[in-house]
């Protein structure tokens, strides 16, 4: 088991995501607890170990 808030299996779960914006895969930022979608540009949080694929949610990446 990992120290991270999610297990390996959590992990590939979330990476197996995609995001609703650009059909892209995401990447997983344990340290910041969101997924990231570089096409977009934006980063999906999770909160409470469920991830908010909502693009109104999303954090905007800085350029």
């Amino acid at each position: 088991m990992s120290n991270d808030t999610t297990t390996d299996t959590d992990r590939r779960m979330l990476e197996a995501l995609i995001c609703p914006r650009s059909h892209e895969t995401l990447r997983y930022d344990a340290a910041a607890q969101e997924l990231i979608s570089e096409g977009a540009g934006l980063a999906y949080p999770i909160r409470n170990g469920i991830p908010v694929m909502l693009v109104d949610e999303a954090r905007v990446l800085d350029s």
